[in-house]
């Protein structure tokens, strides 16, 4: 027979589930900060963005107008300067009269594209060899025929043979060995043998290794460091956009833009009427 001391066993310890999510969830706490604070800098971030690309938008749309309801009325300002600057020159005969009326006249001219400006000349890898021979007075060489060197041959066969992608275990090591056998082919199709040799001292390293995966709390601080970057950026942007000529035009009349496209038409026109008369004024001289 046992004695009742024998049937009893040791008191177990009582696990307090609470007092175990508190204990977790204190030591989550700096990262739950880190966490609420990214969320936050977020929200804020796609509220400037939306506010930047508003007013990007209203930019864009006020400077369509501008040019073209007022577009017109610039040009003829501009082709009334150089009639005005051209009667002058044809009156006086002065230097630097006829200067000012072939200035006056060059800003009304368009500008020639680069296409047209340099038709047959170059396209956009630069001057073809037969314009640059012609500008340089040199002659035309042919491209030179690549041979590559012995010992460029034995690193090709070499590298080829180590590398080769057949040789690949997995799809990854294929993708892996497929680029740099790439390499290998443009090295070799240039006789490069000092390139040749480096990458056979870059396939003797082998792959690189896999970086350290950061951590949550250095994921949240990255993720704040590129927030407060991006936010740097569309403030300069926005910057540029308020101190552009239609963007301070805009904050002239934020509410009311068409009011102000009117009040600048009329001050053109009695410009345009102001140039007309000076020149019918200077044409009636001669």
């Amino acid at each position: 027979m046992t004695s009742p001391e024998a049937d009893q066993s040791p008191p177990q310890p009582v696990v307090d589930a609470d007092a175990g999510a508190e204990a977790h969830d204190e030591g989550r706490r700096p990262e739950m900060r880190l966490e609420r604070a990214v969320r936050a800098a977020e929200q804020a971030l796609i509220e400037f963005e939306i506010a930047v690309e508003t007013f990007r938008v209203e930019v864009e749309n006020f400077s369509r107008l501008h040019h073209q309801k007022l577009g017109p009325m610039y040009a003829r300002l501009d082709e009334l300067d150089a009639r005005i600057a051209e009667a002058k020159a044809a009156r006086t005969g002065a230097p630097e009269d006829v200067r000012a009326a072939q200035e006056a006249r060059a800003r009304v001219m368009p500008m020639p594209g680069v296409e047209e400006l340099f038709h047959g000349w170059m396209d956009s890898d630069g001057l073809f060899p037969e314009a640059a021979a012609m500008l340089t007075e040199q002659p035309v060489r042919p491209p030179e025929r690549v041979r590559p060197s012995e010992e460029a041959r034995r690193l090709y066969r070499e590298l080829v043979r180590r590398a080769h992608p057949d040789l690949a275990q997995d799809e990854g090591e294929r993708r892996r060995r497929d680029e740099f056998i790439a390499r290998v082919n443009a090295a070799y199709g240039r006789g490069d043998e000092a390139l040749l040799r480096e990458l056979s001292a870059e396939w003797d390293a082998g792959p690189v290794p896999a970086e350290r995966t950061p951590s949550p709390s250095e994921e949240l601080y990255a993720r704040l460091e590129w927030l407060a970057r991006r936010k740097e950026l569309l403030a300069l942007v926005a910057r540029e956009l308020e101190e552009g000529a239609i963007g301070a035009m805009l904050r002239l009349a934020p509410d009311d833009p068409d009011r102000l496209l009117d009040e600048i038409a009329e001050q053109l026109l009695a410009q345009v009427a102001e140039r007309e008369a000076e020149l019918t004024r200077i044409l009636a001289q001669e």
